[in-house]
């Protein structure tokens, strides 16, 4: 138990880091160029001098394209008829296909926003040079810079968003599963009927299953935030204290939900298994990895009733924005009152007697 409890969250987060991305880079690419002109040279080159394409064949016949995204050679293929390089010189519109393995729709979004941009920056280049043709003689050269500056994640970096909702995953299983055995395991060994008779109140036995797991999971806390910010470089803006603070908010809840599970189920298997009946709709209801608001309407209300959303925002916005009390303050009220509600439910569940 203590490697799972200590060491497991380290290396779930060593894992996390380097496979929960986003990121999508050296995107493997195919490229069938019939027109071979210089201007389709040069707009091939742009995607090859991306960081996200990597040209691994150039095809010579149509039916090569069919071939190399069946056999996974290629996720993309970029097709250039003949006459593209005349109708770009002749100032009529040069048409390209992309080509795109869907069997990701997610990478295939991304694929083709990174192709837009990349033809968005040729199309710019080549309006400026037509301007400069055309309009110096009249010293008029339309022209719109936008540039673009991102807030909390500069370089637009997924494993600075997803790392610290790592600590509200690990968080909320470990505490889950340790609380929700605390009960089931007296019943199982028989220890049940030395509580029974103890002077103990049941809010008091509540309290004192719950304060070991509490300290565990500031534990946790301590090293995936350590390992975080020191080996992948995740920020972290916002108050320590504060991060503590709203942890141990969003505890009550999750303890006492496991504590409320130890006292319905009769055995550690029937525990685990409503445990996790539990912890995967909440998790894929928390935002975490899919946005809240692209979810269905009566969704979005459902996850009001889900504490890790509340927790995963005070998280995130902690690391990334660094803000405060004043900005959380509502997320953390929700938290409380959520954790004082599962708290009494389990004190009031719990009964000095078997069964």
């Amino acid at each position: 138990m203590k490697m799972i409890i200590f060491v497991s969250p380290v290396v779930q987060i060593l894992i996390f880091g380097y496979a929960a991305t986003m990121d999508i880079t050296n995107i493997p690419m195919a490229v069938y160029d019939v027109d071979n002109t210089k201007e389709s040279r040069e707009v091939t080159r742009d995607f090859t001098y991306s960081k996200y394409f990597k040209i691994t064949k150039y095809l010579s016949e149509e039916k090569e394209v069919q071939h190399v995204i069946d056999h996974g050679r290629a996720l993309c293929v970029l097709k250039f008829d003949r006459g593209f390089s005349q109708n770009l010189v002749g100032n009529r519109t040069a048409h390209i296909q992309l080509v795109v393995d869907g069997t990701d729709s997610n990478a295939a979004q991304i694929i083709v926003g990174y192709s837009n941009q990349i033809i968005l920056d040729y199309n710019n280049r080549a309006l400026q040079d037509r301007a400069h043709v055309y309009l110096t003689r009249l010293n008029i050269v339309p022209y719109v810079d936008l540039r673009d500056r991102h807030w909390f994640n500069e370089n637009l970096i997924s494993r600075n968003y997803y790392l610290p909702g790592v600590i509200v995953l690990i968080v909320s299983i470990m505490s889950l599963l340790l609380s929700a055995m605390a009960i089931v395991r007296e019943k199982e060994i028989g220890t049940m009927e030395q509580l029974m008779v103890s002077p103990l109140k049941p809010i008091e036995l509540i309290i004192g299953k719950v304060v070991p797991f509490g300290i565990i999971a500031l534990v946790q806390v301590i090293l995936i935030t350590v390992v975080g910010n020191l080996w992948f470089n995740v920020p972290l803006r916002g108050s320590i204290p504060l991060l503590f603070i709203s942890t141990l908010i969003y505890l009550m809840t999750t303890l006492g939900a496991g504590l409320l599970i130890s006292t319905i189920c009769a055995t550690q298997q029937e525990a685990m298994m409503s445990v996790f009946l539990f912890y995967f709709p909440a998790t894929l209801l928390s935002g975490f990895a899919y946005p809240i608001a692209n979810m269905p309407v009566i969704i979005q209300y459902l996850t009001l009733l889900n504490p890790m959303r509340y927790y995963l925002t005070i998280i995130r916005a902690i690391f990334l924005k660094g803000v405060g009390v004043a900005v959380l303050w509502d997320e953390m009220t929700v938290l409380f009152i959520m954790g004082a509600f599962m708290i009494f439910m389990s004190a009031k569940r719990f009964r000095k007697t078997i069964g």
